[in-house]
């Protein structure tokens, strides 16, 4: 099964709970993508794929700019994964693909 699709997501972050769509559009074994929030959208960069692990950055500007380094796992239609926020260390973040 692909890992492309839209997913609805939650990243426990030192703010509290951070909910957004990422939506992630694989071609071969890289993708790009977005993910949007209520801190605004950011575009998914440097995505890779291997097998079901996908791999990206993306740079936040709201509260701070900073970029940020994501990986996940796609199982079926759940995603699991992390987003490390530089020194402020790594958050985990979960999804379930819309339907």
């Amino acid at each position: 099964m692909s890992v492309a699709g839209t997913y609805d997501c939650v990243t426990k972050t030192p703010m509290g709970d951070q909910k957004s769509k990422v939506t992630i559009a694989v071609d071969g074994d890289t993708f790009t993508g977005t993910n949007v929030g209520a801190m605004g959208s950011m575009d998914l960069e440097n995505g890779k794929v291997d097998g079901n692990k996908l791999t990206w950055s993306m740079k936040m500007t709201v509260p701070m700019p900073m970029t940020l380094e994501g990986e996940a796992t796609v199982d079926g239609d759940v995603l699991t994964g992390s987003v490390k926020a530089g020194a402020f260390g790594s958050f985990p973040m979960n999804g379930t693909r819309e339907g």
